[in-house]
């Protein structure tokens, strides 16, 4: 099980073609830089572009039309309780230019999911005051970079509460930064921003796979993250 050098990438990013979505294969490609990305009914491609986006934790931007929804704690926040339900929703998520849940096959479903049962795969879930699921997001935890997938809202704000939350706990735990993969509006405004290839893959080559957060992070993450200031915008 090997992956081509990730500067062997196409100009777009595309760098193989081929395998599957097990537990073993996906942590192998995230340690490297990897991601799949891929059209049902087609082959599973796998991406390392050129640049990536990242967010550092202690450079989060959050606007001040979020403050009320902190301070007043407006959603209640779980981690790992939900990962089916999450990654669910993000499926059935329309995104700007894509058909609903184009990429998020039911393969590629079935093998975060036992990624996360591994340990290596997280959701962070977003609950209002009748106990409904209004937001969240998922991601894959190796060392001390998260790697973020997918995030959904169904009520206004409740993925940016989301990811607030969570990169909050990731300061407080000393991780280095967020993978985001690639530009969106909405990732640029919470502050990711561009760096090279190269300097992705040299972080990951310092990455201790050894220190990872392996399990359940129901326990491990809590709400007084929120009380960890960030500067606001």
């Amino acid at each position: 099980m090997s992956f081509p050098d990730v500067e062997l990438a196409t100009p777009q990013g595309m760098l193989a073609v081929g395998g599957d979505y097990s537990w073993q294969r996906l942590v192998l490609a995230y340690s490297k830089g990897i991601f799949p990305w891929t059209n049902p009914g087609e082959p599973i491609v796998w991406w390392s572009p050129d640049p990536r986006y990242v967010i550092f934790p202690d450079k989060l931007r959050v606007k001040r039309s979020m403050r009320p929804y902190i301070n007043n704690r407006r959603f209640k926040v779980t981690y790992d309780t939900h990962f089916a339900e999450v990654i669910e929703a993000c499926q059935q998520s329309k995104r700007q230019g894509e058909e609903v849940g184009s990429w998020i096959t039911e393969d590629l479903m079935d093998g975060y999911i036992r990624l996360h049962e591994e340990g290596f795969a997280h959701s962070v879930e977003v609950w209002n005051d009748k106990g409904e699921l209004v937001g969240g997001l998922y991601g894959v935890g190796l060392g001390k970079v998260f790697c973020g997938e997918s995030m959904f809202s169904r009520v206004s704000n409740a993925s940016k509460y989301a990811l607030i939350h969570l990169v909050k706990n990731l300061r407080r735990r000393d991780y280095w930064l967020i993978d985001c993969q690639m530009a969106t509006e909405h990732l640029i405004s919470l502050g990711a921003e561009p760096i090279a290839r190269r300097e992705f893959s040299h972080t990951l080559s310092q990455n201790d796979l050894a220190a990872t957060d392996r399990g359940s992070w129901t326990e491990l993450f809590t709400d007084e993250a929120l009380d960890d200031k960030l500067p606001l915008n």
